[in-house]
């Protein structure tokens, strides 16, 4: 079963929010120097492109609309 391309764009705004939030208030330097939040930023990342490329997969037309997609997606999931 297919999922809704609504959820696949929820799931990738509430991953930049989370993006903003943990990095509301540092710098570059606290992101190198602290292994967690290190991760938790980069899987934040990790999963607004597993998003938009499932976007991609399930709505193509949506996905079109949006013509930084293929590099957005390139960049995070790779």
């Amino acid at each position: 079963m297919r999922r809704d391309p609504r959820t696949y764009l929820w799931d990738a705004l509430r991953a930049v929010e989370l993006l903003a939030e943990f990095s509301s208030g540092k710098t570059f330097a606290d992101y190198e120097a602290d292994a967690m939040l290190r991760s938790a930023v980069e899987r934040q990342f990790e999963i607004v492109g597993e998003a938009l490329n499932n976007l991609s997969k399930v709505s193509p037309y949506l996905a079109a609309s949006m013509p930084d997609l293929p590099r957005v997606v390139a960049s995070a999931t790779s």
